[in-house]
């Protein structure tokens, strides 16, 4: 047993923090191809500190495994997503983050999901139809405005058409700053709540979808009857004392479904039309084959691989904590990277190439597919949005026939969402089936 950090790259720590931020891609590479031995990473990130990549799926398992007081990843959070408000279940630790997760699970499960398919299905046509046909249009802000409806309609159940239509102009201020203005935010509340924010446009408009989203929790109290979106099950739900979520706790939650299931959705459905559309077998299947949810599914999984909306989930070490043969420091961050798993050549074979086929030849193995993270903390809106993306995918390209303008690949932007999102936003030409 070492005490201590394992190996850490040989690069300066300013040179590891600027080509990490400004070029993910290519250090993931570098990083792949230097250290493949390696079954796990030391970085030292200016402003951030040590951190700790887990480059084998065993040490990510064990890490998913830890104990959630040991291992802090609402504290990670907090530096990036403070403005979603404390009560959030992504900036929870320990019973609190159990006690949230334990109310806010059952809406995203089973039957719960499978009651809002058609209305997925209908909002996503009802878009389509106001599609330019033969004229150039870029598929990411169509997808926000499937996903934003989504949200508007079965998550949040609105049901007034003026408040709808207003939530639906304010909402996406939420993701406008990308992750550094939230992180910027977080840093420097004056720029969330403040004499900044008065004059700043996206911050007003943030303290008035907040205002209206409280409006709508007393619209749900005041009328519970013959509802069945997301909100009012977590109105109705009690604790384990009988306890109902107080009006700040559904507001924080609420903004917190918005950042999981908006702007994380939309660049998911985005990227798996610029894979789709490049690959004719994988675009042939799908539209003669709409109701073959096996390939659906692997289509979805392989498109999330190879461009999962963030790069990494991270905890921070509270006590010190073993991981292989070291016995890890309090304080240092640990990462599972996403990016770096889901490209691993040790891992996939040919790892940078589009092949839905091999999620149909067996199922990945253990924490080599973990666009949602895992454990106790992976994301409560995971199967939800596995049914929005495929209902998204399936409904779209059985009305329309997309043809993307660049055969080149689009090169990933970090800077301009809360997702990673293609730069280019998928510009493609529609014309419709006949």
């Amino acid at each position: 047993m070492v005490d201590g950090l394992p190996r850490g790259v040989g690069l300066p720590a300013l040179i590891q923090t600027v080509w990490s931020v400004a070029a993910m891609d290519s250090f993931v590479r570098f990083s792949l191809k230097r250290y493949s031995r390696e079954r796990m990473l030391a970085f030292r990130v200016l402003g951030v500190g040590n951190v700790v990549s887990l480059l084998d799926p065993r040490l990510v398992g064990e890490l998913f495994a830890g104990d959630g007081e040991a291992l802090r990843g609402g504290e990670m959070n907090r530096q990036v997503f403070g403005v979603l408000g404390p009560n959030s279940v992504l900036l929870l630790d320990g019973e609190p983050h159990l006690r949230a997760r334990r109310l806010l699970l059952p809406p995203f499960h089973g039957a719960a999901i499978a009651q809002h398919e058609g209305l997925v299905e209908e909002i996503t046509r009802s878009d389509v139809e106001d599609w330019p046909v033969g004229k150039e249009f870029a598929l990411l802000p169509r997808m926000r405005a499937i996903t934003m409806e989504v949200i508007l309609r079965a998550v949040i159940g609105v049901r007034d058409p003026h408040r709808r239509e207003q939530l639906a102009d304010l909402l996406p201020a939420f993701a406008k700053g990308g992750v550094f203005g939230l992180l910027l935010q977080t840093r420097f509340p004056s720029l969330a709540d403040g004499p900044v924010a008065a004059r700043t446009p996206w911050a007003r408009d943030r303290a008035r979808a907040e205002l209206l989203l409280i409006d709508e929790i007393a619209e749900h109290r005041a009328h519970p009857e013959n509802r069945t979106d997301v909100l009012a099950q977590l109105v109705a739900a009690r604790d384990e004392n009988g306890e109902p979520l107080g009006e700040r706790e559904l507001r924080d939650h609420l903004l917190t479904l918005l950042g999981a299931g908006h702007d994380t959705t939309a660049a998911a459905l985005s990227w798996c039309f610029h894979h789709v559309l490049r690959n004719p077998q994988a675009l042939a299947h799908v539209t003669n084959h709409p109701d073959d949810h096996a390939y659906l599914t692997a289509v979805v999984n392989e498109s999330m691989r190879l461009r999962p909306v963030a790069d990494s989930v991270a905890r921070k070490l509270a006590t010190p904590f073993q991981l292989g043969n070291y016995r890890l420091p309090a304080g240092t961050i640990v990462a599972a990277p996403i990016n770096a798993i889901h490209h691993s050549p040790a891992l996939y074979t040919d790892p940078y190439s589009f092949q839905p086929e091999r999620f149909l030849e067996q199922r990945p193995a253990p924490y080599t597919l973990i666009p949602f993270g895992g454990g106790e903390r992976r994301c409560i809106g995971a199967s939800f949005a596995l049914m929005e993306l495929k209902t998204v995918l399936r409904t779209i390209l059985t009305h329309v026939r997309l043809k993307p303008l660049n055969p080149r690949h689009e090169r990933p932007n970090r800077t301009r969402s809360v997702a990673i999102t293609p730069k280019r936003g998928v510009p493609v030409t529609a014309t419709r089936h006949i």
